[in-house]
């Protein structure tokens, strides 16, 4: 006997509660640099978990702060190692959970297609006004763009030339509006993920002028959804994220 149209619709309608009472809702700081990747993933993993996932992109040393004084983030993802590690040690976040998601590149760029070499030189020149650079207090890529600088004795020759940005997400944007020629920004940012040639120009900066730029993430200890947050962190490291880490230019 087949059974009662109503119960077949209380089947489906108690399926459905059922879904939704295990989807949780998390809130994920996000390093500036990873944002464009970031999306992405965080939409694949909606689709196949049924989660919401809230992003918010910044500094990693503002979003440390912000952990520390009780802001409601479930995870952090961020643009380096020490932050992730200084917030377990803090008790701030749950040791098992911390993991390198991405290694991302320094990349030198300008809107302008004519304007960076492939090695650099540009730097060298007086054919520009003004670098953008992260702030290395706070952005791992700043504090890449200054170890590179560094490594090619051009720091004091640039210095009165840069333009200090927040964050690396900043950095792009003064290069983007025209407030500065140059800016050193993470090749996730301005690498076309469908394969295709970047706009403007740009010289990735070999990995031996700066230290490896290793991102890691880790589940906030407040969290009250902390299986959905390891999930997502695990998830870091499926195939399909894997997939968009490649097409944006990241490591892992």
């Amino acid at each position: 006997m087949k059974p009662a149209p109503t119960r077949v619709l209380a089947a489906i309608v108690l399926a459905a509660l059922a879904c939704a009472a295990r989807a949780d809702e998390l809130q994920v700081a996000v390093a500036a640099n990873f944002a464009a990747a970031a999306q992405k993933i965080a939409a694949q993993f909606e689709r196949d978990t049924g989660h919401t996932v809230k992003l918010s992109f910044g500094a990693t040393g503002k979003f440390h702060a912000q952990i520390e004084a009780g802001a409601p983030f479930d995870v952090l993802l961020a643009a380096d190692q020490a932050t992730p590690a200084r917030l377990v040690a803090e008790g701030q976040a749950v040791p098992g959970t911390l993991r390198t998601y991405a290694v991302g590149k320094l990349v030198l760029w300008s809107a302008d297609p004519a304007l960076v070499d492939d090695r650099g030189e540009i730097l060298k020149s007086a054919r520009w006004k003004h670098l953008s650079v992260a702030d290395a207090r706070l952005a791992p890529y700043g504090q890449a763009a200054m170890q590179t600088l560094t490594a090619l004795g051009l720091v004091g020759a640039v210095r009165p030339r840069i333009v200090t940005a927040e964050n690396i997400g900043q950095a792009l944007q003064f290069v983007q509006s025209g407030n500065a020629e140059l800016g050193f920004v993470a090749l996730g940012q301005v690498q076309p993920p469908d394969g295709s040639k970047a706009a403007g120009s740009m010289w990735i900066v070999p990995e031996r002028l700066y230290a490896p730029i290793r991102q890691d993430a880790v589940v906030i200890a407040r969290t009250r959804v902390a299986k959905a947050a390891t999930q997502f962190v695990d998830y870091l490291a499926s195939e399909p994220a894997r997939a968009v880490l490649k097409a944006y230019g990241y490591g892992w």
